[in-house]
């Protein structure tokens, strides 16, 4: 009884160990957490956090309070600073689900085809805009937002209202 209790003990410290070195093989340890800010009257706000995969690619993961229900509240990775208004897109992130207030996004190469790292995706002037709704007057209202990369120094002066509406597609 006692060889079994310790086999099955080493069993579940290999696995255990697998599964950590697994996650550490899979990222580099580099991340970066940037605050977004509630942009509308919904009480909506939290981080995104980019991490760096060791194949150079990003993981960009959404953390938001404040959202519920079955919506799915669509991403946009734009370029310049949050409070310009009509920036370019420059990535289409997944949605972030109502019901968890998250959404997370592997990105390899911007909406330009343009292949992008880690590095530079964090060096980038750009910003993280969530938008209500994909379609309809309520895609014009952004819940969250916040500068990212080397545009996080930026200040977004006027708060909420100085946030740039998005350019229309």
């Amino acid at each position: 009884m006692k060889r079994l209790i310790f086999g099955l003990g080493i069993a579940v410290f290999a696995m255990a160990c697998q599964e950590n070195e697994n996650i550490s093989v899979e990222t580099t340890g580099n991340e970066m957490v940037y605050p977004l800010q509630q942009a509308s009257d919904y009480a909506v706000s939290g981080t995104v956090t980019f991490r760096e995969k060791c194949d150079g690619a990003t993981v960009v993961e959404v953390s938001l309070t404040g959202t519920e229900g079955d919506i799915e509240h669509p991403v946009h990775l734009h370029l310049g600073d949050l409070s310009a208004p009509g920036t370019e897109v420059a990535a289409l992130l997944n949605p972030v689900l109502g019901n968890t207030g998250k959404s997370a996004t592997t990105l390899r190469q911007l909406a330009d085809e343009r292949i992008v790292s880690y590095r530079q995706l964090v060096d980038l002037k750009a910003c993280i805009k969530v938008h209500l709704s994909a379609s309809g007057p309520e895609r014009e209202i952004i819940l969250a937002g916040g500068n990212v990369g080397s545009a996080i120094n930026s200040d977004v002066s006027g708060g909420r209202s100085g946030i740039g509406i998005c350019k229309s597609e």
